[in-house]
């Protein structure tokens, strides 16, 4: 009997090793939570013994485990029932259909009790395509909910829209002002319309219920099953701490921070977990990082492989669909946006993100920082640069998260000093119409060139940013290929297109080496850990429309096998 015979044998299929060659082996050997074989069929088979699961895979594909490397976990898990209703396309197609839903959650509540649900888009409202000037207002809640308080989450998670029992209870009226960062809409009598942009959001979350500790951890689980289905075994939880206290359920707070640190420590999270600590919020500044950090040190990890807290988040700018990235040039309809630190004017503001991310570099975090307009990365790139120079790290590691409209020469930048980038390809082919009116097709065609950073020698990493997405890894891979348009499918701006090699390694190695993790996860190679996904048919052989049509057969996560179809 041999002892040493592998526990777990995968065979006679396509083995995209994701290593420095992109090599396709026919097999992979598992024993115990390591891979210690990767190579032929023949090979595999001779290395079985009796206790061996020799699964057959008949041409289908491994891969090594996805990482979605920008998925909100526990916020993701805290926007499906019970928690939340689902407003978003394509479960509502108009104002009235999310009426409706309202108006049936109001009629099982009590008086006063809360209505919340995420994801609308006025992109696909029929109202609004309709009507341009059309938007969601306070009156379309009023009129099926007027006992009950609602909050409504934009899917982009920068804006919510809620009911006037919603102001009244948060006391927000015509007088009111926003915080640091943040819009409250007004309609031509100066009052509020229902709409609160960026860190507004604010004064409505901090009034919503709160899930207590056992509720958040069973949500986080709840989304690691899921995962698994997809194949996904690591993912990057970005920002979690004091920064988020007012994030919808709290779903960026320290409470979920403390639910995974609970989850690693009795042995049942089932998941690589990489967390961004986040310090300041929305409209924050340099002292609210530097309180922040005061109270979120990293903690020991039971298993930093399992759960590691390596860095930290903050918001620069809002985003291009709701005119809150800030530009060089302005939007079709005015504008330029802006950065959401604190300060007055837009100097002061740059020089207190400048500060922000130097305060979190000096302290050795890694910094992943939320920026999506061209004139707001090169602010953050500039920072990064300056906070190097005065403390160098020769590994920081930093990273600009999404994104949308990084130029050339930041990208060269980036590249010289060996930080990343975080793109959202599936959040492209959702919103590349949409963005045709708000940047016009010139720009919208450029948003994420991800074929730009490539070349610029830029290590590129996709994500989904769920709950914005939905963390479905294979619409991304597609979507980097193909850069089309969700609504119509036409082309948008397919010269940024990369190649399957390039839009796998940025579900696989490249997050591992943005989680300082390349060592052990991210290839299918001896040593590394058995993370394995094993979709239903040959990947290679695909035309780039059908990778969407594949399923997930099997999941191994540290050697064991957590799904299977």
């Amino acid at each position: 009997m041999n002892d040493n015979a592998p526990s777990l044998i995968l065979t006679g299929g396509q083995v995209l090793t994701v290593d420095d060659d992109f090599g396709v082996a026919e097999g992979v050997a598992v024993r115990g939570r390591d891979i210690v074989a990767v190579g032929s069929d023949a090979e595999m088979r001779a290395m079985a013994g009796p206790g061996t699961r020799v699964v057959e895979l008949d041409g289908r594909t491994v891969l090594p485990g996805i990482n979605d490397s920008h998925l909100h976990g526990a916020a993701y898990g805290m926007t499906k029932p019970p928690f939340a209703l689902d407003v978003g396309h394509p479960s509502v197609g108009s104002i009235a259909d999310i009426a409706t839903a309202v108006e049936r959650a109001a009629g099982a509540a009590r008086p006063g009790e809360w209505i919340i649900g995420l994801g609308w888009d006025a992109g696909y409202l029929a109202e609004c395509l309709a009507d341009p000037q059309r938007f969601p207002h306070r009156r379309d809640l009023d009129a099926v909910a007027p006992r009950n308080p609602v909050c409504l989450t934009h899917f982009s998670s920068h804006l919510v829209w809620v009911n006037s029992a919603a102001l009244r209870l948060c006391g927000i009226d015509a007088a009111s002002v926003p915080p640091p960062g943040g819009v409250i809409d007004t309609d031509s009598a100066r009052e509020p319309t229902g709409i609160l942009r960026e860190a507004a959001q604010e004064l409505v979350q901090a009034e919503l219920p709160s899930p207590d500790a056992g509720q958040r951890r069973r949500a986080i689980q709840g989304v690691v099953r899921e995962l698994h289905s997809r194949g996904i075994t690591s993912y990057t939880e970005p920002g979690l701490g004091p920064g988020g206290a007012t994030s919808l359920f709290g779903g960026l707070s320290t409470d979920n921070w403390t639910a995974y640190a609970d989850l690693a420590a009795s042995g049942e999270l089932h998941s690589r977990v990489s967390v961004l600590l986040l310090p300041a919020p929305i409209g924050g500044s340099a002292d609210d990082v530097r309180r922040g950090l005061a109270e979120l040190r990293r903690p020991k990890s039971p298993d930093p492989r399992l759960l590691n807290a390596i860095g930290v988040k903050i918001f620069a700018d809002g985003v291009p669909p709701n005119r809150t990235a800030w530009m060089s040039e302005p939007y079709a309809d005015g504008g330029n946006g802006a950065l959401c630190v604190h300060g007055d004017t837009p100097g002061l503001r740059s020089d207190e993100l400048s500060e922000m991310i130097r305060v979190a570099h000096e302290a050795g975090f890694q910094l992943g920082v939320h920026v999506t307009g061209d004139l707001a990365i090169d602010t953050v790139v500039d920072a990064f640069l300056a906070a190097n120079a005065v403390a160098p790290r020769p590994d920081a590691r930093h990273y600009v998260i999404h994104g949308d409209f990084v130029g050339a020469a930041s990208l060269a930048r980036l590249a010289a000093h060996g930080y990343g980038v975080n793109m959202n390809p599936a959040i492209k082919w959702t919103i590349s119409d949409l963005m045709d009116e708000v940047v016009g097709p010139d720009r919208s065609a450029y948003q994420w060139p991800v074929r730009s950073a490539v070349e610029a020698g830029v290590t590129v990493c996709a994500s989904s940013d769920a709950p914005i997405t939905e963390p479905d890894w294979r619409q991304g891979v597609a979507a980097m290929m193909l850069r089309e348009s969700k609504a119509s499918g036409r082309p948008s701006g397919p010269e940024q297109c990369v190649s399957l090699a390039e839009a796998v390694r940025a579900y696989t190695i490249n997050p591992a080496r943005q989680d300082f993790a390349e060592d052990f996860k991210g290839s299918i190679e001896v040593g590394k850990v058995a993370d394995l996904c094993v979709l239903d048919r040959p990947l290679l052989d695909l035309d780039p429309h059908s990778i969407t049509d594949t399923e997930v057969d099997l999941t191994v996560f540290d050697g064991r096998v957590v799904h299977e179809r």
